[in-house]
C-alpha cells in the first residue's frame, strides 16, 4: 500500500477515535523503557526528541538547522514496544517524533526549539496541519539525568516555553517529558520528503526554503572563516565594456534596453548552474530559483542575496515598474514583479539574458566559482 493511502487511513481512524476509543495514555512506569535508534550523540554532541505533527516534514525541517548532525523519524513515549506505523495510527499512544543529534558548539538547544516552534502551531492540541490524532501531538522529550536530577536541558526548555507563551498570549499545547521510549520508524519513513519531494508536508515550502538558505549561508560563512579567498568583482571601464560586450549586452546593461522575449539565450535554460553579472562576473542568481513564468525572459524567484540587487522606480513607457540593477556594477538587469509563485515568496525577477552569463554546475570549479557550489548542494 502506498504511504499516502496509509496516511489517509490513519487520519480517518483517528478521527473516528477522537470521541474516546482506545486505551487511556500509559504512565511512564507502564511504558516500555527502550531506545531503538540508528544515530547517537558522540564527542560532545547532544540530543533531543521533538514531536510536531507528521514526522516527514519535521525531520526534513530540523535536519536543515545549522548545527544539527542528524535527524531520524520514530515513535516516542507510547504504551507498546516496537510499534508499526499502522499500530501508531491505531492508538498505541506514541507520538510521531524526530530524534535530533546536534553540535552545541554550533547551535544551542534554545535555537533549535525556536526553529521548532516556527514550524508548528504551538497552541494546537493533538493536531498539526491536516493531521489529527494523539500521535500528532506536539512534544519536547529530553534525556533525563542519570541521577534523576533536573538537567540543564529542562531549564532551557522551561525558559523557552515561558518566552513563547508570553509572546503568544495564550496557552501552549506542547508537552514536556523525559524520553521513555523511542523506536526508529520504518525505512520508508526516513528522509521521506527527500525521496518524495511532492509528498505531504504540514510545514510551508517557504519556511523550509528559508531554513535551507540559512544553513547554506552558515556553512559558507564557516568555510570562508577557515580561509576561503573572497573574490572581488570590479566594474570595467566603459571602453572595456564596449570592447568586450556584444552590442545587445552593452545596450541592455548600460542603456537599459530590453531584448526580445522568447528569442533570447536563457529563457529556456534549466540546467543546474549559476547566473552571473555579464559585466563583472559576480554571481547574482542560481538555477534552483529559476522557473518558467511564460513571460519570455528568464524568471527567478529571488537573487542569491538581496544585497546583490538594487531596486529603482521606473516610470518609462507610461508604466510604473520596479527596475533591478546589479548593486556592484549598476548594470541594468530587468524588473521585479509581485506575480511570482506564492510558495517561493511571490516575486518574479524578470531578467534579460543579455545581462547574464550562465555557468553550468560542472564548469563552476574550473571557472573559479567552486566556492558557490554549496548553493546548488543545499537546494533541491
Amino acid at each position: 500500500m502506498k504511504f499516502s493511502s496509509l496516511r489517509n487511513i490513519c487520519a480517518l481512524g483517528l478521527l473516528a477515535c477522537l470521541g474516546g476509543c482506545g486505551a487511556p495514555a500509559a504512565t511512564s512506569a507502564e511504558m516500555p523503557h527502550e531506545i531503538v535508534q540508528k544515530n547517537s550523540a558522540v564527542d560532545g554532541q547532544k540530543e533531543i526528541y521533538l514531536a510536531g505533527g507528521c514526522f516527514w516534514g519535521t525531520e526534513l525541517y530540523l535536519d536543515l538547522v545549522y548545527g544539527v548532525v542528524s535527524a531520524e523519524s520514530g515513535y516516542a513515549n507510547g504504551a507498546t514496544p516496537h510499534p508499526s506505523y499502522r499500530e501508531v495510527c491505531s492508538g498505541s499512544g506514541h507520538a510521531e517524533a524526530v530524534h535530533v543529534v546536534y553540535d552545541p558548539q554550533l547551535v544551542s538547544l534554545d535555537e533549535i526549539l525556536t526553529a521548532f516552534y516556527d514550524s508548528i502551531d504551538p497552541t494546537a492540541v493533538d493536531r498539526q496541519g491536516n493531521d489529527i490524532g494523539r500521535q500528532y501531538r506536539s512534544g519536547i522529550y529530553y534525556v533525563p539525568n542519570a541521577d534523576g536530577g533536573e538537567s540543564d536541558d529542562v531549564r532551557v526548555i522551561r525558559a523557552s516555553l515561558d518566552t513563547l507563551q508570553k509572546h503568544l498570549g495564550k496557552p501552549v499545547a506542547i508537552e514536556v517529558k523525559p524520553i521513555v521510549n523511542f523506536y526508529r520508524a520504518e525505512e520508508e519513513h526516513q528522509e521521506y520528503l527527500e525521496k518524495h519531494p511532492n509528498g505531504y508536508c504540514h510545514i510551508s515550502p517557504a519556511l523550509i526554503a528559508q531554513m535551507r538558505e540559512k544553513r547554506a549561508a552558515a556553512e559558507h560563512a564557516e568555510r570562508t572563516e577557515k580561509g576561503a579567498v573572497q573574490r572581488i568583482y570590479e566594474k570595467p571601464s566603459d571602453a572595456e565594456l564596449k570592447e568586450r560586450l556584444t552590442d545587445l549586452q552593452y545596450a541592455v546593461t548600460q542603456k537599459k534596453a530590453t531584448e526580445r522575449p522568447f528569442f533570447n539565450e536563457y529563457d529556456h535554460e534549466f540546467r543546474a548552474g549559476i547566473y552571473c553579472d555579464i559585466t563583472t562576473g559576480e554571481p547574482l542568481f542560481i538555477s534552483s530559483d529559476k522557473y518558467d513564468s511564460g513571460c519570455g525572459w528568464p524568471a527567478f524567484s529571488r537573487p542569491i542575496d538581496s544585497t546583490l540587487i538594487a531596486e529603482h522606480e521606473d516610470r518609462s513607457h507610461g508604466m510604473v515598474r520596479t527596475e533591478v540593477t546589479a548593486s556592484n556594477s549598476g548594470a541594468h538587469l530587468g524588473h521585479v514583479f509581485n506575480d511570482g509563485p506564492a510558495a517561493t515568496g511571490g516575486l518574479r525577477y524578470c531578467i534579460n539574458s543579455a545581462s547574464l552569463r550562465f555557468i553550468p554546475k560542472e564548469d563552476m570549479e574550473m571557472e573559479g566559482y567552486g566556492d558557490y557550489l554549496y548553493l546548488l548542494e543545499q537546494q533541491h
